[in-house]
């Protein structure tokens, strides 16, 4: 039985660094076959995961010799933390490895859907010219709003600065003598949702943040603004944006993240026609780049554990 199980896709190369020290399952789709997934970890010291992989449970049950789990990414809300501590399992998440990735994909979220281009492209491809409908609106001079003032939302101010924009963020867990104010204004959220252009969110799924953005947080927010989410799903009610996307409350929003991942074709159909929406599989901190770093971070601290348990 093998000492470490992949469930979810890594890169190859830090993968095999696993194998050449110990026995190694590494099977991306073992996350949608439970039953074998249940038999395989019995043994197992590691089990290294991303997001789909649930990490509670029967799994954790069946993990007798757990001694770690690795996070190819950042958040944790498919991982029974708590369960873990209990029983002397390290957590280890990614930190840091995919910030780069997530805040080039607000940014270009953000532009994508200001400048609108992109729906004309059945258009020209029709033969249609769609100049004057197509044109949209510049980045530079517009306030982001970024909703979670971390390390990943602080790359975003970055860059966002460099194009030109005033960033403004809220954070009740930032310290307000916190030298990294100097990167955003310090705001309330009511403030932040009435006077950004564009919000991005930037905070873990929690009870205090599930349908944070609600129809109530919209109908503050600007008539044109755009709304990122590349956190987490469930912070925003995707019924009430939906709705406020078709009533043109709002001038669009991407969403990388979902309340139920992977999106259904049954749940899926809630999106069909509905404008400015862009939609992507939960892929904003997955980059060529980042998939490495965040894989090599991860064998390095399952191996740093193992050599050491």
């Amino acid at each position: 039985m093998p000492d470490i199980v992949i469930t979810e896709f890594m890169d190859t190369a830090a993968a095999d660094r696993l194998s050449g020290a110990y026995d190694v399952i590494n099977d991306p789709g073992l996350v949608d076959r439970p039953d074998e997934l249940l038999r395989v970890v019995s043994e197992a010291r590691a089990l290294i995961v991303r997001n789909r992989t649930q990490v509670r449970g029967d799994l954790l049950a069946a993990a007798g010799r757990l001694t770690c789990v690795g996070r190819l990414g950042v958040g944790l809300d498919n991982i029974d933390v708590d369960a873990c501590e209990a029983r002397g399992i390290g957590v280890f998440p990614a930190t840091g490895a995919n910030d780069l990735s997530v805040a080039e994909y607000v940014i270009t979220a953000a532009l994508v859907l200001l400048r609108r281009s992109w729906f004309a492209t059945d258009s020209v491809v029709a033969g249609q010219w769609p100049r004057q409908a197509s044109v949209g609106r510049e980045l530079s001079g517009r306030t982001i709003g970024l909703v979670g003032f971390g390390a990943i939302g602080r790359e975003t101010a970055v860059r966002a600065c460099a194009l030109g924009m005033t960033a403004i963020a809220h954070d009740p867990f930032l310290p307000a003598d916190s030298p990294h104010w100097a990167l955003a204004g310090n705001a309330s959220f009511d403030e932040l949702l009435a006077t950004s252009d564009v919000v991005s969110l930037h905070t873990p799924l929690t009870p205090d943040t599930r349908h944070l953005v609600d129809a109530r947080a919209l109908a503050r927010m600007k008539r044109d603004a755009i709304l990122v989410n590349a956190a987490r799903g469930g912070i925003v009610d995707e019924t009430a944006l939906v709705a406020a996307l078709r009533n043109g409350r709002l001038g669009g929003a991407a969403l990388d993240v979902f309340e139920n991942e992977p999106v259904s074709a049954e749940s899926g159909r809630a999106f069909a026609g509905v404008p400015n929406l862009l939609l992507t599989p939960h892929i904003a901190g997955v980059t060529e780049e980042s998939n490495v770093r965040v894989s090599n971070l991860i064998a390095d601290r399952v191996l740093e554990h193992l050599g050491t348990a």
